[in-house]
């Protein structure tokens, strides 16, 4: 997929003799990183390839990419305009899974009964596929915990340069901030997805469907948008390619959290 980074380092790889292509899902951010080739494609957020259910749709998606190790002989960002299929949109479902009511008024105390309100559910999903997606962080799947209070911990000081000692400090966190946010945020998410998961129903939501249940009134949600606030506050190039990393399209302020303007990775 094409990053910031990743579209940066295959101009070097290039010289290399090595010919390089990805796949974008941000045109704006692609655009202004340059990258050899890239393939734009319009579809959410960790869904470079579309479908999550579709492998034919998937392979079409990726020879479209490696197309243009053939046919694109200078920098490249082509447009990919089919849709993917229609999986579950918020319009076919609803969650089935109501948190019980909680006098707790701090986002950690808030966050952490969300959280073993999803626990059984989670252990099932993971039971079920053997796996889990939680830990991008450098945090255990059984500290999930740990998480909440260090992403509370960091919204409700609106301190986005420093990592909270929290607990024993056991956690070998694998990133600096402000990046170690988005991988904090995308353990918990992955946590909420794979408790729904587990919900009885005829089939699972999309990637749109469940951001709009993470960001239509769970305690979660609440937490990443101050957090995008403070991000926004630090007014720098990373702050805000953070901010677009954690709060998906649509839900910031009505719009993109990516930045207009500012040049990736570069202060204002």
């Amino acid at each position: 997929m094409c990053t910031g980074a990743v579209g940066a380092l295959s101009h070097y790889i290039e010289r290399s003799g090595v010919a390089t292509t990805s796949i974008s899902l941000i045109r704006e951010q692609s655009e202004k990183v340059g990258p050899t080739r890239a393939l734009w494609v319009p579809y959410a957020l960790g869904r470079p390839l579309g479908s999550s259910a579709d492998p034919d749709f998937q392979k079409g998606v990726m020879r479209a990419a490696f197309g243009l190790l053939e046919t694109a002989t200078e920098p490249t960002i082509a447009d990919y305009s089919v849709e993917s299929p229609d999986e579950a949109g918020p319009g076919q479902w609803s969650c089935p899974l109501n948190f019980a009511p909680t006098d707790a008024t701090s986002l950690e105390a808030r966050l952490l009964a969300e959280v073993a309100g999803l626990r059984p559910w989670v252990a099932e999903t993971r039971r079920t596929r053997g796996r889990t997606l939680f830990g991008a962080s450098g945090a255990a799947p059984d500290q999930v915990d740990e998480v909440v209070r260090t992403l509370a911990a960091i919204a409700e000081s609106a301190d986005v340069t420093r990592t909270p000692e929290i607990g024993d400090g056991d956690i070998d966190w694998r990133h600096p901030m402000p990046l170690l946010l988005r991988h904090l945020a995308d353990d918990l998410r992955s946590f909420y997805h794979e408790g729904i998961a587990a919900q009885p129903g005829a089939g699972a939501p999309n990637h749109g469907a469940l951001n709009d249940w993470i960001f239509g009134g769970t305690a979660l949600g609440e937490t990443l948008q101050l957090i995008a606030d403070h991000l926004t506050a630090a007014d720098t190039g990373m702050a805000s390619i953070v901010r677009g990393l954690i709060i998906p399209e649509g839900h910031y302020k009505g719009g993109s959290a990516f930045p207009a303007t500012k040049e990736f990775g570069h202060s204002k």
